[in-house]
């Protein structure tokens, strides 16, 4: 099973979402997919994947999480067990999302969000002091990222697998090309 775990504002049909989606099921996967549309609230957020994958064997499921869904992916694979791939992973979200608390649109299909504070503090409940086994880990940073900065990812998630693009974007607006090795170190070639 492959859980995509999609970053703030954003939702199921952002372009990767959508990428990783068409490729599951050209492979005949989309069964073993999943992308839900994630709540505000990061406890919600949680719960809501930790439900869905219940009964189902850590060693069965990976995790691709974007942005917002990185921080989210990196705190369910160190409590469960699962394989995660980082998308310019949030590694703060406490921090850089606090200047967003109030009324905020989504990307995709209109609409808003309210983040209150409570979201904040939520944020830093599920902070991960350090991974515990980089193995399970693949991390995607751009360089180019407008929104998050790639040192910070590279810091973090010292010692894990890493493709580091030059350039690109918070995005990676070019993930057509990071796809296939995605999919791979979730073990669908």
């Amino acid at each position: 099973m492959i859980v995509y775990l999609h970053g703030f504002r954003s939702s199921p049909r952002s372009f990767k979402a959508r990428l990783l989606a068409e490729r599951m099921s050209e492979r005949g996967l989309a069964h073993e997919w999943l992308c839900p549309t994630l709540p505000v609230s990061p406890l919600e957020s949680i719960a809501l994947v930790e439900q869905a994958l219940a009964g189902i064997p850590a060693d069965q499921v990976s995790l691709i999480g974007s942005s917002l869904g990185g921080y989210y992916a990196t705190y369910l694979a160190e409590r469960h067990g699962y394989r995660a791939v980082l998308l310019n992973p949030a590694t703060d979200p406490g921090r850089d999302l606090s200047h967003y608390v109030g009324e905020q649109t989504l990307w995709h299909g209109g609409g808003s969000i309210v983040v209150e504070p409570r979201h904040i503090d939520e944020f830093r409940t599920l902070a991960v002091a350090s991974i515990t086994r980089p193995e399970r880990y693949y991390l995607i940073a751009a360089t180019g990222d407008e929104v998050l900065d790639y040192r910070d990812m590279l810091k973090f998630y010292a010692g894990v697998t890493t493709t580091l693009i030059e350039g690109s974007d918070h995005g990676i607006s070019d993930f057509d090309h990071y796809c296939d090795r995605t999919l791979a170190f979730c073990g669908i070639v």
